[in-house]
């Protein structure tokens, strides 16, 4: 059979495992695709490529999407985040320094204390702490500054944008104190001996959306047969990854020279949830550290579209419920149900919910009857209802 060329961009993370999977067990040529997996090394280059047509599709962080809707970005085609890839998988790490004096106070990194690890943090940073993340526009960033506002370190932070693969060097030079990536970059740091894991997303936000299927409006509503089999394919690709006995076959595939290029050891540890956070050897276990499928993973909720606007819009001074409706328009739930229910993907009853609600697996309504919510609760309570956002 002949198999349709699509161009995929991906930037080599843990969290590209979907799109690569896709490709390597079969599940894109199951739907007839063969998928050329392009390696990038920036998440502008990523936006780039797709913007100027030299890729069909990309792995992308969910914000900047978004933040390309809004008009932060070159005036490239819209773009529509057609699924989501996965959930958490990001850690926040500190320099050596840091970490040495925090531990001379008697922290004990337990990696998953927003609270202690915060306070722990502000008492030896000196008011000032240089933060490093992949783009201005990503959950890190969300990340970071949801978990620092309203503290007496908030006016000294400074975020600076480091491609993920060279956190470990930023960090190294001196040129942040600390950074928030998806892993493996966060273990490889660990491993190179030059910093100490502090925090996982996980535990800022119990569901923080990383990546995301991305694709030009153009490519999406013209070429339905086509985004409805990529769909599919790394749907099934998302579902498989969710199988714990498959964790390690994926962290073998990931670290093959052509993707990672790392040890397969690095890879293992956020896909098992079992994190060194020091050089030492100190080992933490924080079940579903990454999620790819199960809780509704997939699905891209309209709410969190607007919940993610609506710092972006403040921050560079736009109106926050026009932000936040524009936003809303370009994560496709419309899409995902058309060409993802026949694939057997159970679909929620509605596209937008209260973001933040959720402290424990909840049932909710769907298609097939009910489906089980994940927790996305944050560390501080709170709580974000969209009451605006469209089914």
């Amino acid at each position: 059979m002949s198999l349709q060329s699509l161009r995929l961009g991906y930037v080599p993370l843990t969290d590209a495992a979907p799109l690569i999977v896709a490709h390597e067990l079969g599940f894109a040529a199951e739907e007839g695709l063969r998928l050329d997996l392009v390696r990038v090394q920036s998440w502008a280059q990523s936006r780039d490529l797709l913007g100027m047509g030299a890729i069909d599709a990309a792995h992308m962080l969910v914000p900047l999407p978004i933040a390309q809707t809004l008009g932060l970005g070159p005036a490239y085609p819209r773009f529509d985040l057609v699924m989501m890839l996965s959930v958490g998988g990001q850690a926040i790490a500190i320099s050596q320094p840091l970490a040495d004096a925090m531990r001379s106070q008697g922290h004990g990194f337990a990696f998953d204390d927003p609270i202690s690890a915060r306070e722990a943090l502000q008492a030896v940073a000196g008011g000032q702490l240089r933060v490093g993340v992949p783009f201005p526009f990503s959950t890190q960033s969300e990340l970071v500054r949801r978990w620092l506002d309203g503290t007496l370190l908030a006016p000294g932070v400074t975020i600076h944008t480091v491609p993920p693969p060279l956190m470990a060097d930023a960090l190294a030079v001196g040129e942040v104190d600390a950074f928030c990536v998806g892993e493996p970059w966060a273990s490889y740091a660990v491993e190179r001996g030059v910093g100490t894991l502090l925090l996982a997303g996980r535990s800022i936000w119990a569901s923080p959306p990383e990546k995301a299927l991305v694709l030009t409006r153009d490519f999406a509503e013209s070429r339905p047969d086509e985004t409805g089999r990529l769909m599919r394919s790394v749907w099934r690709a998302c579902r498989w990854l969710d199988r714990p006995d498959n964790r390690g076959t994926a962290a073998e595939i990931l670290s093959r020279p052509e993707y990672l290029n790392l040890p397969p050891e690095l890879s293992e540890r956020g896909l098992l949830g079992r994190l060194h956070v020091s050089a030492s050897g100190e080992v933490r276990h924080f079940p579903g550290f990454i999620r790819f499928h199960d809780g509704a993973v997939n699905f891209p909720w309209r709410s969190l579209a607007a919940l993610l606007a609506r710092r972006i819009a403040a921050a560079h001074g736009l109106d926050l419920t026009r932000a936040m409706q524009q936003a809303t328009e370009c994560f496709r739930t419309d899409l995902y149900r058309q060409h993802l229910r026949d694939a057997g993907a159970d679909l929620p009853g509605a596209s937008a919910r209260i973001e933040g609600a959720m402290a424990h697996p909840t049932a909710v309504a769907s298609e097939k009857g009910q489906m089980i919510l994940a927790p996305d609760a944050f560390f501080n309570g709170e709580t974000f209802d969209p009451s605006f956002a469209q089914r």
